[in-house]
């Protein structure tokens, strides 16, 4: 044993302050931090992708500042009534009763980050977030999302063959039906994507047990829903009125600008492009689906230019004028813990 006296020992080292976290109401803690970045996303998203399209937006403008104003405030209205419409499917795809301002609003924002992302993905984000700060679980909600992307090409189908039934003499089928190639390209996509969801739930054992909770509470609040008769008319009735509204949009940019088609003709032309191509992940399924809308519409008797013109007046419409309002809202609904 040592023989020093214990006066003699040196004291404790001397260590660094540790400085100490900044509290929840500082405008520098992590989560306010966070929730200022979730804020400004939305529009560095959307300012980001205006630049990328900003010729498009420049020509849209100049045609239709010459277009007649009353088709076009009829397109305004079609437009607005499409969110209305959207907020009644998402209403109806969920048992809860929802707050209807706040689902509206949140169907506005969604449709700012449904141009972002592809696949519809922005807009269902959106929702999702909504739907679980609603306090619904994350099953329940992801369930809601998937009757709702079940639903709308169920109902377009139906819409279609409604209208190939009632105009059979409007049709070029030899020019519109896809060839044999397509349509096995077509059908071999398909299976490999399900044989593909099939083996990674069947192999994956964290991804079957949350999978098999979803399919079967999807299950039980379609049964749910299907019982009861205002939660059926917004579901089925607000799927099947959603490409009516498009057409009607469209349509109505058409007559603005002097388009040599019926309302049934561009509205045929829209259920058959965005059938035939509406799987392709755009945002906002911009891009082929105008593509295919164009070359239909020219099958259908309009000249090339002038349903050019009204393609990009429709997305100018309907992406470009509500697109920074939407931001905003988006914005503000997650600065206010909405989503």
């Amino acid at each position: 044993m040592s023989s020093l006296p214990l006066s003699d020992l040196p004291g404790p080292l001397p260590t660094r302050p540790v400085p100490a976290p900044a509290p929840a109401g500082s405008p520098f803690s992590p989560t306010r931090l966070t929730r200022h970045a979730l804020t400004l996303l939305p529009l560095l998203l959307i300012g980001a992708w205006a630049a990328a399209d900003w010729r498009t937006f420049v020509d849209g403008t100049t045609r239709l500042a010459s277009a007649d104003p009353w088709w076009l405030l009829a397109g305004v209205f079609f437009t607005c009534m499409g969110w209305v419409v959207a907020a009644c499917i998402r209403q109806g795809a969920i048992p809860e009763r929802l707050p209807p301002g706040l689902l509206l609003a949140s169907q506005f924002a969604a449709g700012a980050a449904n141009h972002v992302l592809p696949a519809s993905i922005g807009a269902h984000a959106v929702t999702l977030r909504f739907l679980q700060n609603r306090g619904i679980s994350l099953a329940r909600a992801t369930a809601s999302l998937a009757l709702y992307s079940l639903v709308k090409p169920i109902a377009k189908t139906a819409v279609l063959l409604g209208f190939l039934v009632a105009f059979p003499d409007l049709l070029h089928l030899g020019e519109l039906v896809p060839d044999e190639r397509t349509l096995l390209l077509v059908a071999a996509g398909a299976t490999v994507a399900l044989a593909t969801a099939g083996i990674l739930a069947a192999a994956v054992r964290p991804l079957r047990r949350p999978l098999v909770r979803c399919v079967r509470t999807a299950l039980t609040d379609a049964r749910t829903l299907h019982t009861r008769p205002s939660r059926v008319l917004a579901l089925w009735g607000g799927a099947a009125a959603t490409p009516l509204l498009q057409a009607s949009v469209i349509a109505s940019v058409g007559f603005a600008l002097g388009l040599p088609l019926s309302w049934t003709q561009v509205t045929l032309a829209l259920l058959l492009a965005s059938t035939a191509v509406g799987a392709v992940p755009a945002p906002g399924g911009i891009g082929p689906v105008d593509a295919a809308l164009v070359f239909t519409m020219v099958t259908f008797g309009a000249p090339l230019s002038l349903a050019a013109a009204t393609v990009v007046g429709y997305r100018v419409l309907t992406v470009w004028v509500p697109l920074l309002p939407g931001a905003l809202v988006l914005s503000i609904m997650v600065q206010r813990k909405i989503l």
